[in-house]
């Protein structure tokens, strides 16, 4: 796997209008440009389907679409089959690792989290950057 393309459009999703300003912050200092946002599942699916993105990192507990039904979805679409996920929770129990990493994502991650442990992540699926 070659150097990551910091210009690969990435779609970060969460109901939490801070959290969404938290890993647009982290994702800019990791050198990643091309970010859009997403306020629950059902927003995040319809920018997918509007525009191709390679990388969604997604909250977890949001309303109407939970992150898991949003991965879901995205898995059972052979357009979007093949995005990286990364699953963002608070919780840190292996049943929710496991249910995450059932549904497609690539990666999870617990919050709170900073930069190198999101770059630490995206690393086995995207390269090194």
């Amino acid at each position: 796997m070659g150097a990551v393309d910091l210009n690969i459009p990435v779609l970060i999703v969460d109901d939490y209008k801070t959290m969404l300003r938290t890993m647009g912050i982290l994702l800019k200092r990791l050198g990643f440009e091309n970010v859009d946002e997403a306020s629950d599942g059902h927003e995040a699916l319809e920018k997918l389907l509007d525009r191709p993105y390679s990388l969604v990192i997604s909250g977890w507990d949001m309303q109407p679409m939970s992150g898991l039904d949003l991965i879901r979805q995205m898995r059972a679409n052979a357009s979007l089959d093949t995005v990286h996920v990364v699953m963002v929770s608070a919780e840190n129990g292996d049943e929710n690792v496991t249910a995450a990493k059932r549904a497609g994502a690539a990666e999870y991650i617990v919050k709170p989290f900073c930069a190198s442990a999101l770059k630490a992540r995206l690393m086995p699926i995207l390269g090194r950057f």
